[in-house]
C-alpha cells in the first residue's frame, strides 16, 4: 500500500492560499500552528482568471498543493450517442427523492453506489450526463413531473451547469494522492469531495464551518442577476419568494451540503448559534462541537502599545470589498458621522480584486455623497500598520461567522461596533453571564442601517470613559476566551482523536 503523503488532506474551495481574508488567515494559522502534522492541499476554484499568484508562502509542512478549476467542467467532446446505465440514473433519482423527504440522510449503501458510478466507465460519465439516452430521460421526466415555470431550455442548461463540477470532484477523488483522514473548511463544493472520498476511501472526515456555506449561498442567489426569474423584479430578500430556477440552486447547495453532515464526524463550528444552525440543517447533534477562533496575544502586543493617547476620530472597516460585507452601508453611515464630525474618517482596508463592479459601485457612491476627501479605499494592508491609527472598529457585514478582525482589534486596544450577525452580538457583549459582566466591548448595530451605525459610532467617539471601558472590556475578553493556544489544543486533539479512529461500519 502506498505511504500517505501527509495526515491531513486540507480541502479549501476558494481560499487559501490564493485569496486572502479571514478563512485563509485561519488555515494559514491551523497549518503553521501545528507542525506536528503534515497537509495536503486541494484548491478548488471557479475559473483560473479569478485568481491570480499565491498569497502565502506554503509552510515546511505542506507537502502537496494541487489547484482545480470547476468551470474546467465545461469542456466537452463532440458528442457520440450513448445508451447511459439507467439503474446508475436511477440511483441518482432515487437519492433526489430521499432529500425531498423529511429523512436527512440517505442510506449508506445508495450513496457509496452513487458516488462510486460517478464518473466511471459503466457508471456514468461526463460524457453519459452530457449526451446518453437514460440522462435526457432523467431530466425530461423530472422537468415534466415537477418543473412549475422555466422553459425546459432553461431548465435542461441549469441542470448541466449545476452538475458539471461534479465529475471534477470524483476525478480529483480519483487521483488525490493518499493522506491519513480529510479536513474541509465548507460545506459546498469541497464539502461534496469529503462526502465522496469519504464513501470511496473510507478517510476520516473532519467538517469546519466558519459561516454557513448554505446561508451564504442563499444570500448570494437572492441577489444573483445570472438567474432570470419570471416575474421582472424580484424583492432580493431571504424571505421573497423566488423563482423555481433561483430555488433549484438553493435547494441543491442544501442538498450537498446535508450530504457533507452525513460524512463528517466531528463537525465544527466556530459558536453556539451556527451549531444550531447546522443541527437545524441536518447534522445529528452528537457529532457536532464548537471550537471559537483564537489569535496570537504576543503579535499583538506591539501594536497595543503603539495606540496614541489621543483618540483618532478614524473609523476603520476591514474585509473584502464585496456585497456580503456591507460596504454601502458603511460609506452612507460615514456621511451622517461626517455631518456631526466633519474630521472624521473612514479607511476601507482591504482587497479589492473579487468583485470590481461592486467595487466601482462603492467608489461611485462615496463620489455621490461628497466624501472623496473622508473615506478611503487602501487596498490590502498590514493590520499592525492600521489599527493604531483607527479610532473604532467597524464591520457592516450582513453575515459573518466569528470574524478573526474583532479579535484582532480587541487585542490591540480597539473597540468594535459591528451588526447583530454571526456571533458578533457575543464578542461584543458577551457569551455567558461572566462573560457579560466584563461589559460590552464597543456596539452591535441591525443589519443594512446607516443612521443606527453612524449613531453608535458618534456615541462611541465622543465619549472617552466608554470609550476606554470598552477598550477595557475587549482586551479582557479576547485574554480569557479566545486565545491562538486554546485553539491549537482543540484542532490538535480534533486531529489526534482523527487519526487514530477507523470509520464505524
Amino acid at each position: 500500500m502506498q505511504a500517505p503523503t501527509a495526515d491531513i488532506g486540507l480541502l479549501l474551495e476558494g481560499t487559501y492560499p490564493y485569496i486572502r481574508g479571514g478563512v485563509s488567515s485561519w488555515v494559514h494559522q491551523i497549518i503553521t500552528g501545528l507542525p506536528e502534522f503534515t497537509f495536503a492541499l486541494v484548491f478548488l476554484g471557479g475559473q483560473k482568471s479569478d485568481y491570480g499568484e499565491m498569497q502565502y508562502e506554503l509552510p515546511p509542512n505542506v507537502k502537496h498543493l494541487e489547484v482545480h478549476y470547476l468551470m474546467d467542467s465545461w469542456q466537452e467532446s463532440k458528442p457520440v450517442k450513448r445508451a447511459g446505465n439507467r439503474e446508475a440514473f436511477a440511483d441518482v433519482s432515487i437519492m433526489q427523492e430521499q432529500f425531498k423527504r423529511d429523512a436527512a440522510s440517505v442510506p449508506r449503501d445508495l450513496l457509496a453506489r452513487v458516488f462510486e458510478n460517478l464518473g466511471k466507465e459503466g457508471g456514468i460519465t461526463h460524457a453519459d450526463f452530457l449526451h446518453s439516452e437514460a440522462s435526457w430521460e432523467v431530466i425530461t421526466d423530472k422537468y415534466l413531473k415537477f418543473c412549475t415555470g422555466p422553459s425546459f431550455v432553461d431548465y435542461f442548461w441549469t441542470v448541466r451547469t449545476m452538475h458539471a463540477p461534479l465529475f471534477t470532484l470524483a476525478k480529483i477523488a480519483d487521483h488525490m494522492p493518499s493522506v491519513r483522514a480529510i479536513h474541509s473548511v465548507s460545506t459546498g463544493y469541497a464539502g461534496l469531495l469529503g462526502s465522496i472520498l469519504q464513501s470511496r476511501r473510507n478517510y476520516p472526515y473532519v467538517l469546519t464551518e466558519h459561516g454557513i456555506y448554505t446561508k451564504e449561498r442563499k444570500i448570494d442567489l437572492a441577489q444573483a442577476g445570472w438567474i432570470k426569474d419570471p416575474q421582472e423584479e424580484l424583492s432580493v430578500t431571504l424571505h421573497a419568494d423566488s423563482g423555481y430556477i433561483r430555488e433549484m440552486w438553493i435547494r441543491f447547495y442544501e442538498v450537498i451540503g446535508t450530504l457533507a453532515y452525513q460524512a463528517a464526524n466531528p463537525i465544527v463550528s466556530l459558536y453556539e448559534g451556527n451549531r444550531e444552525r447546522q443541527v437545524q440543517d441536518g447534522a445529528q447533534r452528537e457529532r457536532t462541537r464548537v471550537v471559537p477562533n483564537g489569535i496570537s496575544l504576543e503579535r499583538f502586543e506591539s501594536v497595543l502599545t503603539a495606540r496614541p493617547a489621543t483618540l483618532p476620530k478614524v473609523l476603520g472597516l476591514i474585509g473584502r470589498v464585496v456585497p456580503i460585507k456591507d460596504i454601502k452601508t458603511f460609506i452612507r453611515a460615514m456621511r451622517s458621522i461626517c455631518n456631526e464630525m466633519p474630521d472624521a474618517e473612514g479607511w476601507i482596508v482591504g482587497p479589492e480584486d473579487e468583485d470590481p463592479q461592486y467595487v466601482q459601485e462603492c467608489r461611485e457612491l462615496v463620489a455621490s455623497l461628497g466624501l472623496e476627501d473622508r473615506v478611503k479605499f487602501l487596498g490590502f494592508q498590514n493590520i499592525a500598520d492600521i489599527i493604531p491609527q483607527l479610532g473604532l472598529m467597524v464591520l457592516t457585514s450582513i453575515s459573518e461567522a466569528l470574524p478573526l478582525v474583532i479579535l484582532e482589534a480587541y487585542a490591540s486596544g480597539l473597540p468594535c461596533l459591528a451588526t447583530d450577525v454571526g456571533s458578533c452580538r457575543e464578542l461584543i457583549e458577551g457569551q455567558n453571564e461572566e462573560d457579560r459582566g466584563l461589559g460590552p466591548a464597543g456596539a452591535v448595530v441591525p443589519i443594512a442601517d446607516p443612521d443606527a451605525t453612524a449613531d453608535a459610532a458618534l456615541r462611541l467617539l465622543r465619549d472617552d470613559q466608554l470609550w476606554h471601558q470598552a477598550q477595557s472590556a475587549g482586551l479582557e475578553r479576547v485574554r480569557r476566551y479566545y486565545t491562538q493556544s486554546k485553539m491549537f489544543d482543540s484542532y490538535r486533539e480534533i486531529y489526534r482523536q482523527t487519526l487514530e479512529q477507523s470509520w464505524p461500519a
